[in-house]
């Protein structure tokens, strides 16, 4: 920054934890320039991912949605002609009172995700739901299986300060590739071994930009987590390791957890997840015996048939190692729970039924074609109001959520900012503001603050914001709440003050507040959020106690002490390899994959394959694969790749549908069933077969 150019300051929008702040120049013209990030803050610590920091790129970019939009020709043919706001919104709100009337309301589902993670963008989209008693959604395809793995040990979806990964003398990286999806969880990693010597720890299923940057890193095979985390815990019990006073303290059975894991040794481990005995001894010894070891636990090895149970497996390890009494110790997943927000203004939940049913939006697919398990025995889906999501491209079984899409009977609006594969599938297109267009407010799950994002910029063409479009929506579907009669920056001022934050004034002059408990809260030194205050080695699985929670009668089948729930889709005979699907750094979702810097850094839709397996496939380094199982096939390249065990394929990112050939993307392969205990998308277990040919 030289200072020549005006700046304005914002959050990250954007899916990730890290929601970073930032400070945006302001370009002649009303166009933003460059992205920063904020050097005040002290988790953003003026680092923010290369994307982002090219946001300009996206928001002006040449094919942005500028004008609303009516399908003129079939269904996914991508022919629209553009008409105005009121015709585009009268069409939407006529087909939603039709299919109200002619099924009632559930009828209509509007579904959304994190595309803007802005809390009244995002939510909004609830007050309408249920001041219409429009079919609820369970937000099941990111986060579930994480967040209740995490809250079945702790009771609360809270953690140690994450800027004190900088005053740790480890930092355990697992399950996420922090240099594609988190960059200040890296930074602080950094800032420890530069000034404190700390040891950096990375596990995953490939060698990625994290492992290469740990100083140990541990390649394991998908969905072997928990055997990694019970072997460590045998090894901290063998060799006097564990801190039994903190246990019997703040532990509720860890004579039976010591006693379980007595038979989990390091040998048993090595066969189950591919790493050697050596290996995973020394991992345990450095985190027996470094007591500021931070335990940075992300999404990703959560993504699995064993998901909760191994995030759970994991969470066990500083509890016994006792890690959580000192500062730069410890562990967090998500501090989504030290917000505490009041959302009655944005969500509506005042006028919220319960007795409405919830569709699962990982099962979009199923529920578009009829399943009348999914659809509770209810009434078809007929309109579809889709806002921040692109799930023609991302939903589970990609080809039962085309074939819903293509339904002659199904009504859909998208309100998006391209046209993605889920807009190309729409009967009305709505061009939508991005998020330095409008006025919002915003948290990050990965730290510990509240960012104002005011608007910076005026909307290019006709653009306009979720709010906005909710309200107008509303008005002409018959929809009340006073929600819906107040401007964004009147939403946040009211659930700002009725959340103990104080006012929208206050913020603007700030820019964000801390929310970070003080250490005790923040450790769980007070006791853990459980009526008996005690960590749980044996959780009740049944009753986990996460905001989000959905009965699939599966949450019994659980273990309850760590292991290694053997329930991954595993290879076989007919289906020999096991794919994972992990996030690109060009692309964010299928955010990002229409600037051309990000395109260009990703290339093509790539299967990373071992050496080993590309000679017993016959197959060179660029060569055409066809990739499948039971439930679809997909068309792309391969290159052989050492970073991976034998029998595991990596396909980074989620290249357009349309960057593979026959226009079919990665997810066909990805099973919608529930996962257990609360559901969930299992996106990182799938076993496939590999042939060679486009």
């Amino acid at each position: 920054m030289d200072g020549s150019k005006p700046l304005g300051f914002s959050a990250c929008p954007h899916d990730c934890p890290s929601t970073c702040a930032l400070e945006i120049e302001l370009e002649a013209g009303g166009r933003i320039g460059r992205v920063y990030g904020a050097k005040a803050n002290t988790y953003t610590d003026g680092v923010i991912c290369a994307k982002v920091a090219r946001y300009a790129e996206r928001a002006n970019h040449p094919d942005r949605l500028l004008h609303p939009l009516r399908r003129k020709g079939g269904k996914g043919a991508g022919e629209f002609e553009r008409i105005s706001w009121d015709a585009a919104l009268d069409i939407t709100a006529e087909a939603m009172l039709a299919a109200e009337q002619r099924y009632g309301a559930e009828a209509v589902w509007p579904y959304y995700f994190a595309g803007t993670m802005g809390l009244v963008m995002r939510d909004g989209i609830h007050r309408l739901r249920h001041a219409k008693k429009y079919s609820d959604m369970y937000q099941s395809i990111c986060t579930t299986l994480a967040w209740t793995g995490w809250a079945a040990g702790t009771g609360a979806l809270r953690g140690a300060d994450p800027r004190e990964m900088a005053e740790a003398d480890c930092v355990v990286i697992w399950g996420t590739n922090a240099v594609n999806t988190q960059v200040n969880v890296m930074s602080h990693a950094v800032k420890a071994r530069k000034t404190r010597g700390a040891k950096i720890v990375a596990i995953d299923v490939y060698e990625n930009g994290t492992m290469q940057q740990a100083d140990m890193s541990l390649c394991l095979r998908p969905g072997t987590d928990g055997a990694l985390a019970c072997a460590v815990m045998h090894i901290l019990f063998r060799d006097g390791l564990a801190d039994r006073e903190y246990m019997d303290r703040y532990t509720d059975c860890p004579a039976e957890l010591e006693a379980h894991v007595a038979v989990r040794t390091p040998e048993w481990a090595a066969q189950i997840t591919g790493l050697g005995v050596a290996e995973i001894e020394a991992f345990a010894r450095l985190v027996g015996t470094t007591p500021r070891t931070f335990f940075r636990l992300g999404y990703g090895f959560s993504r699995q048939r064993n998901g909760a149970h191994n995030m759970h497996a994991a969470l066990c390890i500083p509890a016994v190692t006792g890690a959580w009494r000192h500062k730069g110790g410890g562990a967090l997943h998500t501090n989504g729970a030290i917000y505490h927000w009041d959302k009655t203004l944005i969500e509506g939940t005042d006028v919220k039924d319960p007795s409405v049913r919830t569709l699962d939006m990982s099962r979009i697919g199923p529920v578009l074609t009829g399943d009348t398990k999914d659809l509770h025995d209810g009434p078809p889906v007929t309109a579809l109001f889709i806002q921040n999501t692109n799930p023609v491209q991302v939903a589970p079984e990609q080809a039962k959520v085309k074939a819903g899409f293509a339904r002659d009977d199904l009504f859909v609006c998208v309100h998006e900012q391209f046209m993605t594969a889920t807009a190309k599938m729409a009967d009305i297109v709505l061009p939508a503001t991005m998020f330095t267009e409008h006025d919002d407010v915003y948290q990050g799950g990965g730290h510990n603050h509240i960012i104002l994002g005011p608007q910076l910029v005026d909307p290019p063409g006709e653009c306009r914001s979720n709010h906005d479009v909710i309200c107008r929506l509303a008005k002409r579907v018959g929809a009340e709440h006073r929600g819906f009669d107040m401007t964004a920056c009147e939403i946040i001022d009211a659930t700002l003050q009725a959340s103990g934050w104080g006012t929208i004034e206050a913020l603007e002059e700030n820019r964000w507040i801390d929310c970070q408990p003080g250490f005790e809260t923040s450790h769980y030194l007070d006791g853990f959020a459980y009526p008996d205050r005690k960590f749980r080695f044996k959780p009740d699985w049944e009753n986990v106690p996460v905001a989000r929670k959905f009965d699939w009668g599966i949450a019994g089948d659980i273990p309850c002490l760590p292991d290694h729930w053997d329930v991954i889709e595993k290879a076989d005979e007919k289906h020999p390899f096991r794919l994972a699907t992990s996030p690109a750094r060009g692309y964010l979702n299928s955010s990002f994959n229409e600037t051309p810097t990000s395109r260009e850094r990703e290339g093509r839709p790539t299967a990373l394959i071992h050496p080993d397996d590309m000679a017993r496939l016959g197959l060179g380094d660029g060569d055409a694969i066809r990739m499948g199982n039971e439930r679809g096939e997909v068309r792309l390249w391969a290159k052989g790749f050492g970073g991976v065990k034998p029998g595991v394929v990596i396909v980074e990112g989620i290249d357009p549908n349309e960057e593979y050939p026959g226009g079919i993307g990665i997810n066909p392969l990805t099973s919608a069933d529930p996962v257990a205990p609360d559901g969930g998308a299992a996106f990182h277990a799938n076993h496939l077969w590999i042939a060679r040919g486009a």
